[in-house]
């Protein structure tokens, strides 16, 4: 993979959230002081969280992130969709670290490239490595990660364009083989239904989150073949938790739900978000 020297600069700072660091601070910590997840079992491996814009989805992703909040990662693995359209199956990026208001975050090249290498080997696909990508998926989980753990770390980011059962797994099952599950935390950002009438869109979503919290990205993906798997993420949710059922993960806590009418006030047309984190025993 080709890299540039240089930063990946924000196109969502000031937009999807606010572009002043001690504001945007302070409205995450205040999203992680409001959220009351409930006790997870064990020790939390992965985590599920939404990517809309922060005054849509950020209190549903503050429960996720409080349930690691003053913990130490090595290295966080976010897998995102990428919503653009780029002739590729999995993207990463071609910088060297990310920019947000809160700071940089260098990318685990190394980490990367080994990735890069089991997946040419494996399936023939290799990770493209984009300069300037405008995905908003993965970089709107990075000021939640830069206030909630407690040490600098470095970051795996994955955006998946093929969305297929097969890559997803064979995905999962190189994450678990090339990451430290000890010092590794995996990430999957993902909204649910989209643009239905928030009645259909808690059916839909109910659908998703029952595959979710019975461990089963298998379910994910017969949902999604029944026009039934309304998620925009889907395939980065069934990676993690294919990567985290091989580190010994073998349950799913649901930790909150919410629907955008909750800050828009209409019914008649909204997005699904959901927060889960994915734990094995201690």
């Amino acid at each position: 993979m080709k890299r540039i020297s240089s930063i990946r600069p924000s196109p969502i700072a000031g937009t999807w959230y606010s572009g002043d660091p001690e504001r945007l601070a302070q409205t995450v910590d205040n999203y992680l002081k409001d959220a009351d997840p409930p006790e997870v079992p064990g020790e939390v491996v992965g985590l599920v969280a939404p990517h809309a814009g922060y005054q849509y989805s950020g209190p549903v992703a503050g429960y996720a992130f409080k349930t690691v909040q003053g913990r130490h990662f090595d290295r966080v693995v976010v897998l995102s969709p990428m919503h653009q359209y780029m002739p590729h199956p999995l993207l990463t990026s071609a910088h060297e670290a990310y920019q947000t208001p809160l700071g940089q975050i260098p990318l685990a090249e190394d980490t990367l490239a080994e990735i890069n290498t089991q997946l040419k080997g494996e399936t023939g696909i290799q990770l493209i490595a984009v300069s300037k990508d405008k995905e908003h998926s993965l970089e709107i989980e990075l000021p939640f990660l830069q206030r909630t753990l407690s040490d600098d770390f470095k970051l795996v980011p994955i955006m998946m364009r093929d969305q297929s059962r097969q890559l997803a797994r064979t995905l999962g099952q190189i994450l678990a083989e090339s990451l430290d599950s000890e010092t590794t935390l995996l990430v999957a950002s993902s909204d649910l239904s989209h643009f239905y009438t928030e009645a259909r869109a808690n059916e839909l979503d109910r659908l998703v989150l029952g595959a979710l919290d019975d461990f089963s990205p298998e379910k994910l993906f017969d949902l999604h073949e029944q026009g039934l798997g309304q998620a925009c993420g889907l395939s980065p949710i069934a990676t993690v938790l294919w990567a985290a059922r091989a580190w010994g993960a073998d349950q799913v806590t649901l930790l909150d739900y919410n629907t955008s009418a909750a800050v828009t006030g209409d019914r008649s047309s909204v997005v699904g978000y959901g927060a889960a984190a994915i734990t094995r025993p201690d």
